[in-house]
């Protein structure tokens, strides 16, 4: 399926022309905060995200400014192509840029959708021939499977813009369909064409000396040096701090599991949200005293939930995908989500008793 968007008026580079009106804050790093809300202009009201860098530390700021305008160009080529979000404002400390109701590829799990994967390899084709390789398309989070079946790439921070189809051009697109097959081997195995399995078994010669040599430079700059950790859209905190907290909640006394996911929190920050499978003699306040003794300095987290059961997929893995959007209250876009009726029976109990009952926070900018 393609999917189309309705490309609105274009402002200029350095004149929005319009207003941001903050409701969620998505993400943070040490490059920018991803907000999402509305954006407002003369064409009336848009659903938004917000690439905010302005209050991120001085000796980041002009990679991260270098970052958004490298955005803003190559969204502003794919104008057309179906498969992008507009760019509705791009000023000194922010980008804004349309928003699109779907889930990134970890979650969404397209297993057997043949159909989302036929898109998506349109939609590279479209953008390759504006003559833009993506260049970061072997993050699950950057490929979108939006509520309709369609397929919409994301976040073009690194992308390159090419004015003729040279020999760098093909060999980045190429490098860009390599990396939209691995992800079609994880998901739908079964379709891939004796083609794209060549494709899959040879990297180009560039790919082979960036994993050899750049790419070490690179997780020593940005992991050592800038502490910057790819979370996959979760916060730091819980990629960080979850395994510890999940670790010493399993280890409680009438404990069978524990996961960790988290959840924006006014402030602008991030709360974690631990969903617990235990028997009925368990309870919230022994589980907090249990950590407090266990992890001595560690925040609990702020949501402690118990539940019988867990959803769990056919291996007996606890399906994070579906915990991640209570903890959200995302309810509404679960039905993207497969589920048996023994994983809905698991999941009812849990969404009767959630604790995040908001999914907004409300800020007017």
């Amino acid at each position: 399926m393609t999917r189309r968007f309705a490309d609105p008026p274009m402002p200029t580079a350095r004149s929005s022309g319009g207003r941001f009106e903050l409701d969620t804050v998505l993400k943070r790093d040490i490059f920018s905060t991803i907000e999402r809300g509305v954006w407002h202009d003369a064409a009336g009201e848009h659903p938004a995200v917000r690439r905010h860098y302005a209050g991120v530390k001085w000796w980041v700021k002009p990679l991260a400014r270098h970052f958004a305008r490298r955005e803003a160009r190559a969204l502003r080529r794919a104008t057309g192509s179906g498969h992008t979000v507009p760019v509705f404002a791009l000023e000194e400390g922010w980008l804004v840029r349309g928003f699109v109701d779907g889930l990134p590829l970890q979650i969404a799990r397209p297993v057997g959708d043949a159909a989302w994967f036929a898109a998506a390899r349109e939609g590279l084709r479209a953008i390759h021939r504006r003559g833009i390789a993506h260049n970061d398309l072997a993050k699950p989070q950057n490929w979108l499977h939006a509520a309709d079946g369609g397929a919409v790439l994301m976040d073009f921070q690194l992308a390159v813009c090419f004015s003729r189809r040279t020999k760098l051009f093909r060999i980045a697109a190429y490098e860009d369909i390599r990396h939209l097959l691995k992800h079609k081997r994880s998901f739908c195995p079964e379709a891939l064409t004796a083609r794209e399995r060549k494709i899959l078994a040879r990297k180009s010669l560039i790919n082979r000396v960036w994993m050899a040599t750049g790419k070490q430079i690179y997780i020593f700059v940005t992991r050592k040096l800038l502490n910057y950790h790819d979370t996959e859209g979760r916060g730091p905190r819980a990629m960080e701090e979850g395994p510890r907290i999940a670790a010493a909640l399993a280890a409680a006394p009438g404990v069978k599991a524990a996961h960790i996911t988290d959840f924006p929190t006014p402030g602008g920050s991030f709360g974690l949200y631990a969903f617990v499978e235990a028997g009925p003699e368990v309870t919230e306040t022994a589980l907090r005293a249990h950590l407090a003794s266990s992890l001595p300095g560690h925040n609990p987290p702020e949501h402690v939930q118990l539940a019988a059961e867990l959803p769990r997929d056919e291996s007996g893995e606890v399906r994070d995908d579906l915990l991640r959007l209570v903890a959200l209250n995302q309810l509404d876009q679960m039905e993207q989500l497969p589920r048996t009726p023994a994983q809905q029976t698991a999941l009812d109990a849990i969404i009767r008793d959630r604790r995040n009952l908001s999914d907004r926070v409300r800020r007017g900018i």
